[in-house]
């Protein structure tokens, strides 16, 4: 009989550091299964009540979402050696477009650095300007310190892989000036009153927290949107994907494709533009 024992989930917590996961896809993957645990009770593990489970995520979560969860529990199966209990994924259909209500544009960005300058939230505005002018994943942010800024670019150990950000000489100089300012002589720039890095939460509450200033939806605000604006203006000034997804640090292109789907309107104008109705 099947039953998830606490030693189980421990060694996949350790598995997963081993294997230089993210800590917060970590913490994703573990609280998932502890979802699936809490859901299935005392009833034994099996492909079944895994579907069970499945079905009821679709009623509840976004089908993103509940593919997200399935990967997580997937390879915890995986880890025990119960492959006969993982489950398919949903199958997506490719976005064609993207929502516009759910992405800041570049002058809603200016708005929220503006904002941020002007509440005297100077590391926030900074810090911004740090993740949209390079393209940076939030969980870089740390690899940002003074050395990378005297050097001109910033060299980041993530998912396995190593690969040079170029920081531009404007920011470089931003950085270096902050720095000097919080007496900060070497490491990272970024970081909290105690000297701590910054969490991913702290980063989000705080650009929530500048959203009514700048007069920008919340809903369009998150420290990964300003990363697919880095992504979407990259391209349009040299039309490279290949060249963007080495900068995206993604390993196939058809992530990267899905930060340049264009909105409906967008796609209209193209439409419009090609002549083709008389």
């Amino acid at each position: 009989m099947r039953k998830i024992r606490e030693r189980q989930l421990n060694a996949f917590t350790q598995h997963l550091t081993d294997e230089e996961r993210a800590p917060a896809t970590v913490k994703m993957y573990v609280r998932t299964v502890e979802e699936f645990i809490a859901w299935l009770g005392d009833e034994e593990v099996t492909k079944e009540a895994v579907i069970a489970w499945k079905n009821e995520l679709t009623q509840s979560y976004a089908p993103a979402t509940v593919n997200v969860k399935l990967a997580a529990v997937n390879a915890f199966f995986k880890f025990c050696g119960w492959q006969d209990c993982c489950v398919r994924a949903l199958r997506l259909q490719r976005r064609v477009f993207r929502d516009p209500g759910r992405e800041p544009t570049k002058a809603e960005y200016e708005k929220l650095v503006a904002a941020a300058m002007d509440s005297g939230r100077t590391r926030l505005a900074l810090l911004m300007e740090t993740i949209c002018g390079t393209g940076i994943r939030v969980s870089e942010v740390r690899y940002i310190t003074v050395e990378a800024a005297q050097m001109g670019r910033a060299e980041i150990a993530l998912k396995g892989k190593i690969r040079t950000i170029m920081l531009p000489g404007k920011l470089c100089r931003k950085l270096l000036k902050y720095a000097r300012k919080q007496k900060i002589a070497s490491g990272e720039i970024f970081l909290t009153r105690s000297g701590k890095s910054l969490s991913r939460r702290q980063i989000w509450a705080e650009m929530k927290a500048v959203c009514a200033l700048a007069g920008v939806e919340p809903g369009k605000v998150f420290p990964h949107n300003l990363r697919h604006l880095f992504a979407t203006t990259f391209y349009r000034a040299c039309h490279d994907i290949v060249k963007l997804a080495d900068v995206l640090g993604h390993s196939s292109i058809n992530t990267t494709r899905i930060y340049l789907i264009t909105t409906g309107a967008e796609h209209a104008r193209t439409l419009e533009r090609l002549g083709l109705v008389s």
